[in-house]
């Protein structure tokens, strides 16, 4: 490599340099205030590192059913079903979102916070458009409870419709 080569090599290197070092200095600064943070008498965790768990004071959310199957289903057709549940904890549950495992499976659930002893339903529903045979479905509820993720299920048998003869 000749003199001439090596100076410009030399020359970008450090251009280079002199560009990403303020971006990467810069973007690692964080900045936070007090007013930021939360209290922490508001975060809850009975979660220990040895595995016990004192619920205390949490909601509880008990299923009726945490399966539920359609059976046949033709294809095309919509189908629903309410899990059903109950606070049995001793504070208000609040369920901070439903996520499902397929675009096909819409869940509808209560926006607002559900008393100790209330029951509520969180609605399912399976558009079988588009699919054939077996489905297994899974329904992941989040929210403030003990534990604070659920799975429920839902299992079809989707044909078509000159199969239901």
């Amino acid at each position: 490599m000749s003199f001439r080569m090596k100076t410009t090599v030399i020359q970008r290197v450090f251009t280079l340099f002199l560009i990403a070092f303020p971006l990467i200095f810069l973007s690692c600064q964080q900045k936070s205030t007090d007013k930021d943070l939360l209290p922490s008498d508001i975060v809850k965790n009975p979660n220990s590192a040895d595995g016990l768990v004192d619920a205390g004071d949490m909601p509880v959310m008990k299923f009726e059913t945490d399966f539920h199957d359609f059976g046949r289903v033709i294809q095309g057709e919509k189908v629903s079903f309410g899990f059903r549940f109950t606070n049995t904890g001793k504070s208000d549950l609040i369920i901070s979102g439903v996520s499902t495992s397929c675009g096909c499976t819409v869940p509808d659930f209560p926006k607002a916070p559900v008393k100790p002893g209330e029951s509520h339903k969180i609605d399912v529903k399976f558009d079988s458009e588009g699919r054939r045979g077996f489905q297994n479905k899974t329904i992941t509820i989040s929210s403030n409870a003990q534990p604070a993720t659920q799975v429920v299920r839902i299992k079809a048998e989707v044909i078509l419709p000159e199969e239901s003869n």
